[in-house]
């Protein structure tokens, strides 16, 4: 099991959730210092973290206090272009002694997910850093996360949005697969994810919920405008089963 922990603030709060994380059964903790999105960053944490080195040391100082976990964390390379208060953060963090990894995201905060990420940035981290770094960032097929991984002499490479309604990536960088998956084998995970949701959250909100899955499926399926219209309005998941021809 990995365990995942957004701190906000350092010191007991930063402690007591560590600690909540190691008792449910956490292997690590990682800290997310890269969200870019508005919302997080104007709370101060994410992205915003990369202005306060001070304040990320202190958070990744708690964490692993607090559990007794090994803690990772999760950067950009700087909040805008030109800027790399990213890179001198994940020093800090190295030097200080607090994390067991970083995990770099070479583009600027700005630049969310889109941009080409600058790989040979990474690469001068991973040479000069003394713990392991992982590369991270526009790892959408198996032969980018290689290309990313040999460019940027990462110890390991983190799939993220990549992965998103795509989990046969996995096995396709590990070569336990060759082929893309087939119409009826992302029915079928598309299918299993429904009923997990629907467990989850009950049915209802899974029904609201899934809204958000169904274009990383439909993107693999081929499916028209009408589909897509059609799931973002479904009310229920009986409505989107019918749909997708899932309907027993």
């Amino acid at each position: 099991m990995s365990g995942y922990l957004r701190s906000r603030i350092p010191d007991q709060c930063g402690e007591s959730a560590a600690e909540r994380v190691a008792a449910a059964g956490a292997d690590l903790i990682d800290l997310n210092m890269g969200c870019p999105v508005p919302k997080v960053c104007k709370t101060g944490a994410g992205a915003a973290l990369l202005a306060d080195p001070d304040k990320a040391v202190a958070i990744a100082r708690a964490a692993g206090r607090g559990s007794g976990l090994p803690v990772t964390v999760k950067l950009r390379s700087g909040a805008r272009p030109g800027d790399l208060s990213g890179v001198d953060t994940a020093r800090r963090l190295a030097e200080a002694g607090v994390v067991a990894g970083i995990c770099i995201h070479p583009r600027h905060a700005s630049q969310r997910h889109s941009g080409k990420p600058d790989y040979e940035l990474a690469r001068e981290l991973a040479d000069e850093l003394p713990v392991p770094v992982i590369i991270s960032g526009g790892l959408r097929s198996a032969e980018s996360a290689r290309e990313a991984f040999e460019r940027s002499g990462a110890a390991a490479v983190a799939l993220a949005r990549g992965s998103l309604g795509n989990p046969w990536l996995f096995s396709q960088l590990l070569g336990e697969r060759a082929e893309p998956p087939g119409h009826d084998e992302i029915l079928a995970e598309l299918d299993w994810v429904m009923d997990r949701a629907a467990e989850h959250l009950g049915a209802e909100r899974a029904a609201r919920y899934l809204r958000k899955f169904y274009p990383w499926y439909l993107e693999r399926l081929g499916g028209d405008k009408a589909l897509q219209d059609g799931l973002q309005r479904a009310a229920t998941l009986a409505e989107a089963r019918q749909l997708l021809g899932l309907a027993s």
